[in-house]
Order: structure tokens, then sequence, then C-alpha cells
């Protein structure tokens, strides 16, 4: 059974709208999932290690200051497009978009006010919570209006997450959640002991701005080869990375299917990543620098979480050979993406 529990958060500053946040727990015998109506932020997530102890595994902060700050989208779902378009630019029907540049020449997880950013309307499930909004035409640079519908049920030891958007013009789309996660509890302070599997033949190499190349490159004989589990420190230090934020390329099947599996061998948690997504984002906060004060006044420095963000190829837009991110009238955006937590 999943008991579902509502609450105030707190308000939104009135510069933001103001506008009441929620939290929602959802709660099974394994897993504790807490959730914010701001962004459909995941903003506690307990789980047990094999001793039976809970831990909070992911990063962010106790109150909602943190959360209407600047942050690096802790927990949130991300959007209209997830990672990043070249120069915020993409040509439509004819027609040229310009995006905002929120990373360098670059527009990143939506632009300025991304769907991190703004209240959604919850709907209390017996098993968890569906949030809805519509993002209307011409919000942050896309076209169309486009009722998004961002659903979290809570199963045993299993998240679901699933993502619905239904449009009135073609526009691009990928959703994801931006969870940063690290299995020895968060405000640890690495994750090198972690054991990193990813379920990918290929990757996407990119340019010093983190646009694809267009290449589809074969990890076979390279540092992205994570078919069988490595150990993540000694990884990075084998093939000299200075860290992950890679898209790699998932078989194309709309079904689920096992992608990614995180361990951390010394508590015993373990995380499986399901999805019907055509590619997972791999990032192992190399941007993270200890400047952020997270819960229980911990920080977060460099590489002490990663995230597996299952989602469309990045600027996947512009490039005709990677997967479609386009939803045309009458057609409907379902994605959903199963996050399996277990102790060993």
């Amino acid at each position: 059974m999943t008991e579902v529990k509502r609450e105030v958060f707190g308000h939104m500053p009135q510069e933001e709208g103001g506008g009441m946040v929620e939290k929602f727990v959802l709660k099974s015998d394994s897993l504790q999932v807490e959730i914010l109506s701001l962004g459909c932020i995941i903003a506690a997530l307990e789980t047990k290690s094999r001793d039976g102890e809970f831990s909070d595994v992911v990063l962010g902060f106790d109150t909602l200051e943190g959360y209407t700050r600047k942050h690096p989208f802790f927990g949130a779902v991300v959007g209209r497009v997830a990672n990043r378009i070249a120069k915020g630019r993409f040509t439509l029907d004819g027609k040229e978009y310009q995006l905002f540049l929120n990373n360098g020449p670059n527009s990143l997880h939506g632009g300025a006010k991304g769907f991190d950013k703004v209240l959604w309307s919850p709907q209390v499930l017996p098993n968890g919570v569906c949030f809805f909004r519509l993002s209307p035409d011409g919000e942050e640079g896309y076209p169309g209006d486009l009722k998004v519908w961002v659903t979290y049920t809570l199963s045993g030891g299993e998240l679901a997450i699933n993502y619905r958007a239904q449009t009135n013009k073609t526009t691009p789309i990928s959703l994801t959640n931006h969870a940063y996660f690290n299995l020895a509890g968060q405000g640890s302070r690495d994750i090198y002991d972690h054991e990193i599997s990813i379920e990918a033949d290929s990757y996407l190499p990119v340019d010093d701005t983190k646009i694809p190349t267009g290449e589809v490159a074969a990890v076979q004989g390279t540092g992205f080869d994570l078919r069988q589990p490595v150990e993540l420190g000694k990884h990075l230090q084998k093939f000299h990375l200075d860290g992950f934020d890679h898209n790699f390329c998932l078989q194309q099947a709309q079904a689920r299917r096992l992608v990614a599996r995180a361990r951390h061998p010394p508590t015993g948690r373990a995380m499986e990543v399901h999805t019907t997504q055509p590619g997972i984002q791999f990032y192992t906060g190399n941007n993270l620098d200890g400047s952020l004060k997270g819960k229980g006044a911990v920080t977060y420095p460099k590489h002490s979480a990663f995230c597996l963000e299952t989602q469309n190829w990045p600027d996947a837009i512009n490039k005709p050979h990677f997967p479609s991110a386009l939803l045309r009238p009458g057609e409907e955006y379902n994605h959903t993406t199963w996050l399996s937590f277990s102790a060993a």
C-alpha cells in the first residue's frame, strides 16, 4: 500500500507571482518520496540500506527559499526541451525560433523560466500525484499551447514518472526529471565508490559547449563503455575523464526496458532505471562546487552526486538523423521512467 499525504511547503515570493507551494509525501514500506508542486521537484527520496537504515539519497534544500534561488535544477522536471539546443535556435515549418540563451551560447532545460520554476496544479491519486500545467503559446519562445501532465506513482520500491503532453501547434518537446542522486546519502562527499552501468552501445560526442557534434559514436574500447559495471572513481582516473555529461543512445523501442543501474556497495543500496525514452544523459555533478548549502546545511562539492536523465537526444531539433523531438497537433507525447530501489 502507498500512503499519500499533502501539506503546505511555503509560499512563492510576490515577485515570482506568489502562490502556495504544496509538498506531497508518498510512502511505501521501502521508499518515501517528497514531491513539490513547484517544478514537480523531488525534494527527498528515502530508501533503505542492507541494514534497513533509511537515508535521503537526493540533493536539495530544506526550505522553499533554496528552490526559488538559483540552483542546478535539483530534483525538477525540466522542459519544454530538456538539455541543450545549439544557439537556442531552430526552424520549424519555415519559421525560425530564437530561445533565451542561458548556458553560454546555448539554451538549456527550457530557458530562463522553464518548467522547473513554475507552479503546477496537483491532483492526488490513490498511489501518487498528478501535476498539470498549460504552457502558453510563445512561452520561452516555443510555439503552441502545450498541455502537460506529470504523474508520480509509488509502488513498493519503485517510483514511476509518466510524462504526457498535447499541443495545438507543432513544437519540440523532451521532458525529464533532473534529480541528483548519492546512494550513500545526500551530503556524502563524492560518488567515486558507486558502481554504474548503462545499457548503451553508442553515445554522442560533444563540442566544447556540450552540443552533440552529430556523430553517433560506438562506446566499444572507450571510457564511455559502461555496459559492464564500473567503479566510478577508478574509471574516471583510468580514462583521464573529468566526469560525464553525455547522452547515451538507448535501444530504440517504445517498450519499458532496463537502461541503467547504480549501486553503492558499502550500503548495499541500488537503483535501476527503466524507461521508454530514446536517450539517457549521464551527468556526474561536474559543475557542483561546494557553494550551495543543501539539506542539513551540508555543501555539495564536485562529483557529490550523479544524474541519470532519461530524455530525447540533445539538440535533436537541429539534427534530422537524431530521434524526432517534434510533437504535432492530434498526437500525444507519452513517456514513462521507472526508478527501482533495492538493497542487498
